[in-house]
């Protein structure tokens, strides 16, 4: 029986949906290399406006790449010393919270006949010693020094990505010849965007502060603290610290008084995301929001707290990419991009 010859479109979508599903693949089995490159280029990408200043009033640019690399590595280091007790007083709210749990499955239990074996399933699962829960679910000291080298290198690729982007950016986007205007538009709407989010984000986190300490909720700085990283992480970082405060609510306080802190928490991230955010950033740069989800969760599947970090930006810096070189195509018709 003779063959039917395929159709060079359907040979062609066949061959695209390979290759995808091998970038895919590719990008997420080589996660600890890519990861700290694409977060380094991310980091390099928001610098670069502030080096080409520097470079215009005399500075060098191996000087200002390096000072550049400096001042990631002291604002990490004190992300880190800043939020390790915070972390600290989160962990030793573990027992507190599993405690909490308990007692409420019990009076369930009690109020509700016949669901005996799934309280008591479920007390089982969140243990009878919450210290010892938290214990066996952080890591012993073997492995903090497994973990140690691989993050050591991870720290190195970021740092050397940062510093050599920097230092030879210009050479790079020259290759691009027509496309280098394009380029650097792109590169400052990226570092507009992400320098006015970190400061709205760092408004937001005082104001969440504010709130739960007029309120006497314990531990205010660890919400601000929260309030401030988990915004970053547009939609997921919102309704997973609403949960949380939903709980924090019901563990300290008694009756309608306990939904007062996540509901304070949502008019204020209510109001900064449809007042102050869009004021602030711009029309210009407003991408589909079913975009921005669907790249948010890619970006945690494929990478993590990482992947969620710079999953954002590089929509911002594709989309705003497009957007300039659509401009500046004579051949190519304006059609403006729609704001959802």
């Amino acid at each position: 029986m003779q063959r039917t010859p395929s159709s060079p479109v359907g040979v062609g979508w066949s061959l695209l949906v390979i290759a995808i599903i091998a970038s895919v693949a590719a990008l997420k089995l080589a996660k600890t290399l890519l990861a700290p490159i694409v977060l380094g280029l991310v980091i390099a990408v928001v610098l670069a406006p502030l080096i080409k200043k520097l470079s215009r009033i005399g500075i060098p640019v191996v000087v200002s790449a390096f000072s550049a690399l400096v001042m990631s590595g002291v604002l990490i280091a004190v992300l880190l010393l800043a939020l390790g007790p915070v972390i600290s007083e989160l962990i030793d709210q573990v027992p507190r919270i599993q405690w909490e749990l308990r007692g409420w499955l019990q009076e369930l239990m009690i109020r509700f006949r016949g669901t005996e074996a799934l309280g008591q399933n479920i007390g089982e699962s969140l243990g009878l010693e919450g210290g010892d829960a938290v214990e066996s679910a952080m890591p012993s000291v073997i492995d903090a020094l497994w973990m140690a080298p691989n993050f050591m290198a991870q720290l190195l690729v970021f740092g050397g990505t940062l510093f050599f982007f920097l230092l030879t950016r210009d050479d790079i986007y020259a290759l691009a010849e027509h496309n280098t205007p394009a380029l650097r538009q792109a590169d400052r709407a990226v570092s507009h965007y992400f320098v006015t989010i970190t400061a709205i984000n760092a408004g937001l986190g005082l104001a969440v502060f504010g709130v739960m300490s007029l309120i006497g909720l314990s531990n205010p700085v660890l919400w601000g603290a929260a309030a401030f990283l988990l915004n970053f992480v547009l939609y997921l970082g919102p309704i997973s610290l609403i949960a949380a405060l939903a709980v924090a609510g019901l563990i300290q306080f008694n009756g309608a008084m306990s939904l007062v802190p996540p509901f304070l928490y949502f008019l204020l991230n209510l109001t900064e995301a449809q007042f102050v955010t869009p004021s602030l950033v711009g029309q210009r740069l407003r991408i589909n929001p079913l975009c921005v989800f669907l790249s948010i969760l890619f970006g945690l599947w494929l990478w993590g707290p990482t992947g969620g970090i710079v999953s954002l930006p590089v929509l911002v810096w594709v989309t705003a990419l497009t957007t300039a070189l659509r401009d500046t195509s004579p051949d190519v018709p304006d059609t403006t991009l729609k704001a959802a």
